[in-house]
């Protein structure tokens, strides 16, 4: 699996100065937990799942989150059990059968409710188990957390030598969690938690829907997720425990919940058209950029930026418009890759400073070393795009794809 692998080689050639590695769920955790990228979630109840996962795989899909909670009813879960054993055989034998070459998944996780149906899927699965990549765990607490945990650390010891290591990822979304005076107390609990297990943990997800939810919030499509100042003041609180280049975590953004935009703006829109006429021409380039706005999607492109610039890479997606448009972001700029490359090629103790190569700002070694190895991971995962190349050059031109 690769991002981008949609792209035809000429077009390869003219976007990427270095392109994306190849990928699957053997690869080590740490490019692993930034692949996992844009997310998408599918209710575990729609039937044709594993055929939807297929056709949008050659479109770009890597990561998906099929869901056994609170995309589906209370009353579906018995059925919803049933669909996910049938999704994943009728997957595991298309990997096994299909021989164009192109066999490979994308990144499967199961998001469970509970521990107890966490530890019955896993016994329920069997052999099918080794197509995932993980779980994912809805409302975690320190509490709940070690049952979590404890149940994919006993999987992991017991797998066999070739199957791959299934993973964990966290949701932060309760109110012990957001709400002021029990904050502080909840993260660190959790950090010590997680610590237990850090093997394991493969990105640390925020939920920001059950987190407005509490005050009765929801963001519209003219503003982002860090402009609702209690959930902005929790993701700061999350990202200053679980983002230290010491702990060694990734966290993923919430969910960006429109795929189109029916009402009547208030704000201006902030998509700039000169990149889109770059890229596309002056027509063509305006209207592709005027159906992105229609489609609010410039609200999700604005949140993806703010995201990277608070270092959280990955997002939750609910359709399928989403993809490419979070996966263009997280490319890294040609500026961005030298400066980053010179500055992990100095760190050898000879100086302290250097020009940026673009000669528009200064580099400092050591300040600007984490950032620039965290520059370097993303590089393998998303590549590198030439110097006049952006990301719009990467987004679909024709009608989104729905499913």
């Amino acid at each position: 699996m690769r991002y981008f692998d949609y792209l035809t080689q000429e077009q390869e050639t003219s976007l990427f100065h270095s392109l994306p590695i190849t990928f699957d769920n053997n690869t080590r955790k740490e490019l692993l937990a930034n692949a996992v990228g844009a997310a998408l979630y599918m209710p575990a109840t729609r039937a044709s799942v594993a055929e939807d996962i297929l056709k949008l795989k050659s479109s770009g899909l890597v990561t998906v989150i099929i869901d056994l909670e609170d995309a589906i009813g209370d009353g579906e879960v018995d059925h919803a059990e049933q669909s996910i054993v049938r999704h994943l055989a009728f997957l595991a034998a298309y990997a096994e059968n299909n021989t164009d070459g192109d066999n490979s998944l994308p990144l499967l996780f199961i998001r469970v409710r509970n521990p107890y149906q966490l530890q019955q899927l896993i016994f329920r699965l069997g052999s099918l188990i080794s197509i995932l990549t993980g779980f994912v765990f809805p409302k975690f607490t320190a509490e709940n957390g070690v049952e979590y945990f404890e149940a994919i650390a006993d999987y992991n010891s017991s797998r066999s030598y070739s199957a791959p290591v299934l993973y964990g990822m966290p949701i932060l979304e309760s109110a012990p969690i957001i709400y002021r005076e029990s904050r502080l107390e909840s993260l660190l609990a959790i950090r010590d938690l997680l610590g237990d297990y850090r093997d394991y943990v493969l990105n640390v997800r925020i939920g920001a829907t059950d987190f407005s939810s509490l005050f009765g919030l929801r963001r519209s499509p003219d503003i982002s997720i860090y402009d609702l100042t209690p959930i902005r003041d929790c993701i700061s609180d999350i990202i200053n425990i679980f983002g230290r280049v010491e702990e060694g975590y990734v966290i993923s953004g919430p969910v960006w919940e429109y795929f189109t935009n029916k009402g009547h703006r208030v704000l201006r829109p902030q998509l700039r058209q000169t990149p889109f006429e770059d890229t596309y021409g002056k027509s063509e380039g305006r209207v592709m950029r005027n159906s992105y706005i229609s489609s609010a999607i410039d609200g999700l492109i604005r949140e993806v930026i703010l995201d990277k610039e608070n270092g959280i890479i990955g997002k939750t997606i609910i359709h399928p418009s989403h993809l490419r448009p979070v996966q263009a972001m997280y490319t890294v700029m040609h500026e961005e890759y030298v400066d980053a490359l010179s500055i992990v090629e100095s760190n050898d103790g000879s100086r302290g400073v250097l020009k940026s190569q673009y000669y528009n700002k200064m580099n400092e070694i050591k300040p600007h070393l984490n950032w620039a190895k965290r520059i370097l991971l993303r590089s393998q995962i998303y590549g590198v795009l030439h110097e006049q190349q952006h990301f719009v050059g990467l987004l679909p031109e024709n009608e989104y794809t729905h499913v």
